[in-house]
């Protein structure tokens, strides 16, 4: 699947990217500031540091690369795509507010597009919920659930689905590149506010 996208589309997800990575990338850069200093006392905390600030940047960037960058064989594993999807939204909460993920696909062409979409419903939650992701017939279908939910949120995710949200923000460049990316296959996103709220790719 060929993903080339307009300038503008690259440049929110650039930014969107680059704005989920600098936060764990400063922290492993403070904890070498303190390594190269050499004082033990804090040694615990600079592992501490290093392991979770490493561990979120391995799992995002194998996520980002496979959901964003050029088409790989790793898309034809739907174990690897369930798992590094899995992966990355444990970096997006604590152990408190998991955000869990129920994905059931047989299609490996649906895998970026579950992806995207699983990313884009990740960015509601605010106190961990669910995912589910599931092919029906002739579409494809991710559903978030749990109580807290922003409701901003889903209203500019709609606005922008539905054609009502003109400005484009890297906040949402994985809707506007989804959108975007099935135009070129002459397919639609949908809302689905049933049973929660959802995309529908058909």
């Amino acid at each position: 699947m060929e993903n080339i996208l307009s300038t503008e589309i690259t440049e929110l997800v650039c930014t969107r990217i680059s704005h989920d990575l600098i936060g764990n990338i400063g922290a492993v850069s403070n904890a070498v500031e303190l390594l190269e200093e050499g004082d033990m006392d804090f040694m615990d905390d600079i592992r501490s540091i290093l392991k979770v600030s490493s561990g979120v940047l391995t799992a995002r960037l194998k996520f980002f690369r496979m959901a964003f960058g050029m088409t790989n064989a790793n898309l034809e594993k739907l174990d690897l795509v369930e798992k590094t999807t899995a992966d990355y939204l444990k970096t997006l909460g604590n152990i408190n507010y998991p955000i869990n993920l129920n994905m059931r696909l047989a299609n490996w062409q649906l895998s970026r597009m579950s992806m995207l979409a699983v990313m884009i419903l990740a960015d509601i939650f605010i106190k961990g919920g669910s995912i589910d992701v599931k092919e029906e017939t002739g579409r494809l279908v991710i559903m978030a659930k749990g109580d807290n939910r922003s409701v901003e949120k889903m209203t500019q995710i709609s606005d922008i689905v539905n054609g009502k949200l003109i400005e484009r923000t890297a906040q949402y460049a994985p809707v506007f590149y989804l959108m975007e990316l099935l135009s070129k296959f002459k397919l639609k996103l949908n809302i689905i506010n049933t049973e929660g709220f959802g995309l529908c790719v058909e």
